[in-house]
Parts: structure tokens; C-alpha cells; sequence
């Protein structure tokens, strides 16, 4: 078999062909493979009109038909299928070839592949590709990890085929070394999750509180998609809320299970922010309202514990509501997107990868599913102040949450009242009034960990670590 082909594709469920499909569009020959062949032939068969494939029916005919450095994509499960197609395609590569994960591995295994490959003189980049099956097809936001010349190999051809905003610019950058890439694309899904958490959270005080139908709800996320909410969960939100079921003549959100389920990206983001120490209490209240909702048995056996019951809201009453939901779900949003970020620039840190922060939220502008008209103005934030501790330190975003705060204060406090459980907007307001405190209550904290654990403490009036000997006169020494 000839070596035709730039780039090829291993792993041909709807994101690998997609994927394939896609750089085939782009006027790259992409050679197949996949470990039952009438996929394969299938797949050239059917969209052969799209561009030129090579279909291989061995691992060995696969990486034949690749010209030098050999590019290949891995479009399988996470985790020991990951493992597995590595081991059988490493020992057919040579030095300066490079191994593509484009699946939601887990940074650790990218790290652990990425060394063990580099030692064989093979290149590991591990890829975030979000978008879902149309972003892969038709334009995904890439976010590769890896080395800088595996980047300088790979990078035009992942630039051609990523989503661009509306700017123009391709929606990839090298984020940095070995796992960087999933890292990144990990916290996207981590703040995908607050982001959908919250979006429910707004939907439900619409219906129960104010009293609006799915269909007028759907109205009003489309109005807000016009605005600075503008954002493609908005915009299918919108969709959903408006669609029909055909089968029974209700509003199609009414006919679904309310147990919503995960595949472990957001639970990683949690997870891996807890061993940095990185307060992400909206992604956890997102990822813990999932695994609430799938336990049925217990929420059905609470039903009838005490509590209020909504109260709907006048249509006056309700419109203006609606205004205090939008602020409230902004002000929220922006508190996410700054614990996804603050979770970023930790592992930044922690690994070396010197990661740009403005960059990332320049490749999430187009195709991820977090896309969303204000990451150009995060993008900018970041570009004007590299060192920004925060965005609530932004002194655009810091005058929004200003202007947002009673309203938020008062959607939660009719939340409350009426028992609607909004755990997203809450934990995103205590994050936000816990940052701006004089004082916390960990001093308490601290002090009673002195008290029974002589753990120590350091005292706000001079240097140094501190114990109290609390029996007898409680006399205190130096740690």
C-alpha cells in the first residue's frame, strides 16, 4: 500500500467518522481503519464523495498507508481501550511519529502515555475535541496538548479543520505539554455542567415560580440569546423548551425522566480540584444535582417531607421575575466560568505547562458546546492582564456582578421561600460573598483544630505558627 495519506483515523463510531469525514472535507487524504472492516468500507463507501480515504484492513496496512511523520487519531473509549490500540499501533511507528488521543482520556493516563511514548521517540498528544458529532464534522474547538513539535506538525492541518469564530480564528491552540490538552477540555466539561445546571435551575423558577409554560419559557431564552446570555446552550435550550412530543401532545420536557446522567468529566473536574485545593463549588453542586436526580428511590421516599409549595406569580409580577432570573443565571454563569479558570491556571502551576489563559477562552468562542458570546470578553480580560487573579477582579465583569447582585439576592430568597431547590445559584453567590468577606469563619475552624488535634494556628498580629496548651492555664507556645 502506498503512503498517501496525511493524517488517519482509528475508531470509527460517529465521532471518529465524523472526524475523518472532516479532514477529508478539508482536502486531506485520511486513511481508515477500525476493528470490524465493513465499518470501515462502509464509511468510504458512503462519503467517498466527500474526499479522498484509504481504507485499511490491518493495523499494519493502516500505518503503511501514512507518509512520514505519521499522523495518527485514536477515537476510542477512555481508559483501557485507550491502551490497548496504543499498544498495538506503538511497536508498528518509528521515531518522530505521533500517536493523537482525541478522546475525554483522563490527563493522568495522557501523562502516564505521553512519557512512556517519548521515551520510544513517538510523540503522545493528548486532544480535547469538543463539539460533539456535528462540531467534529463540521468543526470542533481543539485543544491539544503535547509537544511543541508535534504541534508544528499537527497544529496547521487541526487549525484547517477546527471551528472558527467569528473573528476568523481557528478555535485550537497548543495549550501546552503532555496532558495539558485533556486537562483543559476536562475543566470545559466541568463548567459545561455548571453552566447546564444553572440553565435548569433558571427554567424551573420560570415554571414553578413565575408560572410561565415551556413554550414561554422558550420564548424568553430566546430573547436572552439575543443579549449577553448569547450562547449555544441558550439557544438549544430554547429549542428544547419549544419542542412537541408527538406521541403524546405535551411539551417534550414533560415526557422525559428527570434523572439526568454523566459520563465523569464533571466528576474529574471536582475530583481533581479538591487534591489542588481550588474551590469549584458550582461545578460540585452541578455534578451533585446529576447524581441527586438519579437516585429515585430516595427522592421518592422524601416526597412528603414538610415544606412550601410554589406559589405562581401575577403576569406583572412574573415578567419582572423573569428580569431577576436573568441576572441571577448571568452573575451565576461568570462565577463558573472564574472556578473553571482558577481550576486551570492551579494545574497550570502544579505541572509546568505554563498554560494562556486568554488563549483558551479564544478556542472556546466556536464549536464547544460552552460557546458563548462573553468568552470574548473573557479572551480579553486575560489578554490585557495575564496575571488577573480572577474575573470577578475584571472590572467590566466585577461592575456586572455589582448591578446583578440584588436581583440575585432575590431570586434566591423567593427560591427559598417557595422550595425550589437552586443549589447552583446559591453555591455561586456564597463563592462570590465568601471572596469578597472581611473575615471567614475558619479562624473558628482552625482554632478548634488547635483544640483537638494541636494542629496550630497562625495569629493576624505577628509571624509565625502558634499552639494553646488548652488544658490548665492555656498558656500558648510557638509551633
Amino acid at each position: 500500500m502506498s503512503t498517501s495519506a496525511q493524517i488517519g483515523v482509528t475508531g470509527l463510531a460517529v465521532m471518529g467518522r465524523n472526524l475523518a469525514r472532516n479532514f477529508a472535507r478539508n482536502g486531506y487524504t485520511v486513511a481508515l481503519h477500525n476493528r470490524t472492516v465493513a465499518r470501515t468500507k462502509a464509511l468510504a463507501e458512503e462519503f467517498g464523495h466527500e474526499g479522498d480515504f484509504v481504507v485499511a484492513t490491518s493495523a499494519e496496512e493502516f500505518v503503511a498507508a501514512l507518509e512520514r511523520p505519521r499522523r495518527l487519531v485514536i477515537m476510542v473509549k477512555a481508559g483501557d481501550p485507550t491502551d490497548a490500540v496504543i499498544q498495538e499501533f506503538a511497536p508498528l511507528l518509528e521515531p518522530g511519529d505521533m500517536i493523537i488521543d482525541g478522546g475525554n482520556a483522563h490527563f493522568a493516563d495522557t501523562r502516564r502515555r505521553e512519557h512512556a511514548l517519548r521515551e520510544q521517540g513517538i510523540h503522545f498528544v493528548g486532544t480535547g475535541v469538543s463539539g460533539g458529532e456535528e462540531g467534529a464534522l463540521n468543526g470542533p474547538s481543539i485543544m491539544p496538548g503535547g509537544s511543541k513539535e508535534s504541534y508544528e506538525s499537527l497544529g496547521p492541518m487541526l487549525e484547517k479543520i477546527s471551528a472558527k469564530a467569528k473573528d476568523g480564528s481557528p478555535c485550537v491552540t497548543h495549550v501546552g505539554p503532555d496532558g495539558a490538552g485533556h486537562f483543559v477540555k476536562m475543566v470545559h466539561n466541568g463548567i459545561e455542567y455548571a453552566d447546564m445546571q444553572l440553565i435548569g435551575e433558571a427554567y424551573e423558577l420560570l415554571r414553578d415560580v413565575a408560572g410561565y409554560s415551556p413554550s414561554q419559557i422558550a420564548d424568553i431564552f430566546r430573547t436572552w440569546n439575543t443579549g449577553r446570555l448569547d450562547s449555544y446552550l441558550i439557544e438549544i435550550t430554547a429549542e428544547v423548551l419549544s419542542h412537541v412530543d408527538e406521541a403524546t401532545g405535551k411539551p417534550f420536557v414533560d415526557v422525559v425522566q428527570d434523572r439526568a446522567e454523566q459520563k465523569g468529566t464533571g466528576r474529574w473536574t471536582v475530583q481533581i480540584a479538591l487534591d489542588l485545593g481550588v474551590p469549584v463549588s458550582g461545578i460540585a453542586e452541578a455534578v451533585f444535582a446529576r447524581s441527586l436526580s438519579g437516585h429515585a428511590e430516595l427522592r421518592e421516599a422524601s416526597r412528603g417531607l414538610a415544606g412550601p409549595k410554589a406559589e405562581q406569580l401575577g403576569a406583572s409580577e412574573a415578567a419582572a421575575f423573569a428580569d431577576r432570573v436573568e441576572q441571577a443565571l448571568y452573575a451565576s454563569k461568570i462565577v463558573s466560568y472564574t472556578q473553571g479558570f482558577h481550576e486551570i491556571a492551579a494545574g497550570s502551576d502544579e505541572y509546568g505547562w505554563d498554560v494562556d489563559l486568554g488563549a483558551i477562552a479564544s478556542i472556546w468562542r466556536g464549536g464547544c458546546i460552552i460557546r458563548a458570546a462573553f468568552l470574548d470578553r473573557i479572551r480579553a480580560a486575560y489578554d490585557g492582564r495575564p496575571d488577573l487573579p480572577s474575573l470577578l477582579s475584571d472590572d467590566t465583569f466585577g461592575q456586572e456582578i455589582a448591578e446583578a447582585q440584588d436581583d440575585w439576592r432575590e431570586v434566591l430568597v423567593a427560591a427559598t421561600r417557595q422550595g425550589v431547590p437552586a443549589p447552583g445559584f446559591a453555591a455561586a453567590l456564597a463563592y462570590y460573598d465568601a471572596l469578597r468577606a472581611e473575615r471567614l469563619p475558619a479562624a473558628l475552624t482552625q482554632a478548634q483544630r488547635d483544640f483537638f488535634g494541636a494542629h496550630t494556628y497562625r495569629r493576624t498580629d505577628r509571624d509565625g505558627s502558634f499552639h494553646t496548651l488548652w488544658g490548665g492555664d492555656r498558656s500558648e507556645v510557638s509551633a
